[in-house]
C-alpha cells in the first residue's frame, strides 16, 4: 500500500458519555486550523478517519476514542 493510501485507512470511533460532546477536525498543512465540527448526543458514535484535509482531532467533552492504537476515555 502507498503511503497516501495508508493515511487514508486509518478510522477511529468516538462515542459521546453526555449529551453535546464536540468533535473538531484540524487541518493539514502550514497553518492547522479548525475545518469541520460536529456535535454528539449521549450515546451517539461517530465513525470517521483521517484524511489529506484533517490531520488532527480535537474532542470536547466526556466520550470514548478507540483507535487502533488503544482506547482512551477522557476526563472533565
Amino acid at each position: 500500500m502507498e503511503e497516501q493510501e495508508q493515511k487514508n485507512t486509518e478510522y477511529f470511533v468516538i462515542k459521546a458519555k453526555e449529551q453535546g460532546v464536540q468533535v473538531i477536525g484540524l487541518t493539514r498543512g502550514k497553518d492547522t486550523r479548525f475545518h469541520h465540527t460536529e456535535k454528539l448526543d449521549k450515546g451517539e458514535v461517530l465513525i470517521a478517519q483521517f484524511t489529506d484535509h484533517t490531520s488532527a482531532v480535537k474532542v470536547r467533552g466526556k466520550a470514548i476514542v478507540m483507535t487502533k492504537h488503544g482506547v482512551v476515555d477522557t476526563e472533565e
